[in-house]
């Protein structure tokens, strides 16, 4: 795979002046930094509801509030809030020290107390998180000093990776309790690198820098991040000089951008992985339909035509970058065994079997394009699919319902590397992330959640992960990269979890 195509010395242009009204004009040294954004922000609580399991808005999150343990941009594990942290000899309780010196963006100081109010509000199964099982786990919440301690009665391998995931941001107790969900809506704080100066729904949320954050002030004192949704509109603004930063856009148009002067690109793998749900409704409980679906797709020359090489081919819901990943497990493109398996079913070319598969359309790069390849594809081995776009909000409501097409393409996130937030949350059941109800699937899956014994346990994945695909019960795609382009006067860091962090962004 190329990941860099052309030479990224460039030299620096003057950018053209911005005149929407309320949003920053550009002068040669970048005062105030722009981000065109590909997603609209939703909600500002980071651990409630369906935005907070949202992979792709987590960069909004990480600039105003705190991870417990935050990721460096190569996924290792830092030190964050919690310092230090650990289980008992038994396994049977939990102790985390909290780092001291660190205040909210109102002044007022983050004690254990935060840690402690905040991890009980999401164990609490009336407050609506959505990692309810994975905070619910622990009890008997204590805050002593610095040091907070829990019970975990059912051990838990994955809690403190979760500290790093979805949901795992500390909130202020007492600012919240003051001012309820719909006060903290109007006006969140954090006690992270940025504070939210305003926010217009649909439009944009400008930050402005935390000068007392505990890892230090950022570099830019303003940053304006716009939503941009539409692909082409986010390489206009780069293009334009109206941002600075971009991410996400078709992949000719990152090689076009970054040979230009004053524009420069990066492009490495990150964590998430393009997939398509499978659920098991209508034609998908056929095994011979789902089987034949994922022979017939060519990942591989999808990567090389439509994403210029940048991408990974994959066959399970593991990266090569996960724990559990496991190359000997293979779906090849094989087109005659997929017309043979629709054969064995009484399907074919002259009498299709027919099912609706759902997509985005330019959140990812090229995702309906790559839709519309798979979909002539099947076509070929005898599969009529039709398309049906929405957008990505749509696709959390419909799937936490259980109410997905029998074949949906996502992008899966899953920037702390274990096969539980990948294999099973995609594929248990219960799970509000899944919408495979197989019970062979459940039955598989469900003794390796608190398997204590580490290597038995990503054993038990890898073999979970091989009779997943023996059975074709999900249709992994690829390993994405992604595309960022920016001013050259902006050194950007990409973060291999995915996640566009403006505090990781210095003047070059």
């Amino acid at each position: 795979m190329k990941l860099s195509r052309r030479s990224l010395l460039k030299t620096t242009a003057a950018a053209a002046a911005f005149t929407a009204v309320g949003l920053p004009s550009f002068a040669q040294e970048i005062d105030e930094l722009v981000i065109a954004y590909n997603v609209n922000l939703p909600s500002w609580d980071p651990t409630v509801g369906l935005s907070a399991v949202n992979p792709t808005i987590q960069g909004f999150y990480q600039s105003v509030f705190d991870l417990y343990i935050p990721q460096n941009p190569d996924l290792s594990f830092g030190s964050g809030i919690i310092t230090d942290y650990g289980w008992s000899d038994d396994n049977k309780s939990i102790w985390m020290d909290v780092r001291e010196g660190v205040t909210w963006h109102n002044g007022d100081p983050l004690t254990a107390e935060d840690v402690a109010w905040s991890l009980a509000r999401v164990a609490n199964p009336d407050t609506g998180s959505p990692i309810q099982f994975i905070w619910g786990k622990i009890n008997n919440i204590k805050a002593d000093g610095n040091r907070v301690t829990a019970d975990m009665p059912e051990y838990e391998p994955t809690f403190f990776k979760w500290m790093s995931f979805l949901t795992g941001y500390v909130m202020p107790k007492k600012y919240y309790e003051e001012v309820g969900a719909e006060g903290f809506e109007a006006a969140p704080i954090g006690s992270g690198p940025y504070m939210v100066e305003k926010f217009e729904r649909n439009a944009f949320v400008r930050l402005k820098a935390n000068e007392n954050y505990w890892g230090g002030a950022p570099a830019f004192k303003a940053v304006t991040i716009k939503f941009v949704t539409d692909a082409a509109s986010r390489v206009a603004e780069v293009e334009s000089g109206n941002s600075h930063v971009t991410l996400e856009v078709p992949y000719e148009e990152f090689d076009r951008l970054q040979a230009k002067d004053g524009i420069e690109g990066t492009a490495s793998p990150i964590s998430d992985i393009g997939m398509i749900f499978l659920n098991d409704i209508e034609v998908m409980t056929d095994p011979n339909v789902r089987k034949a679906a994922a022979h017939a797709i060519d990942k591989q020359l999808i990567v090389d035509r439509l994403l210029s090489g940048y991408g990974v081919p994959i066959d399970t819901l593991q990266t090569p970058d996960y724990i559990a990943f496991d190359d000997s497990i293979k779906v090849p493109y094989d087109p005659e065994k997929a017309k043979a398996l629709l054969a064995e079913s009484g399907y074919g070319p002259d009498n299709p079997v027919k099912f609706k598969i759902q997509t985005t359309k330019g959140f990812k790069p090229k995702d309906y394009e790559m839709v519309q390849a798979i979909v002539g594809l099947w076509r070929r081995v005898g599969i009529e699919a039709e398309i049906e776009v929405y957008e990505i909000a749509k696709h959390f409501e419909l799937r936490a319902a259980d109410q997905l097409a029998p074949a949906a393409f996502y992008n899966w996130g899953n920037s702390v590397g274990d096969p539980t937030t990948s294999t099973g949350f995609a594929m248990f059941g219960p799970s509000p992330h899944s919408v495979w109800d197989g019970e062979d699937t459940f039955n598989a899956i469900l003794p390796l959640w608190g398997e204590a014994d580490e290597e038995k346990r990503i054993a038990g994945w890898k073999e979970v992960d091989r009779r997943i695909a023996e059975n074709a019960e999900v249709i992994p795609l690829l390993q994405y990269v992604q595309p960022i382009l920016h001013d050259a006067r902006v050194k950007v860091t990409p973060h291999r979890s995915g996640a566009l962090l403006p505090h990781l962004m210095t003047p070059a």
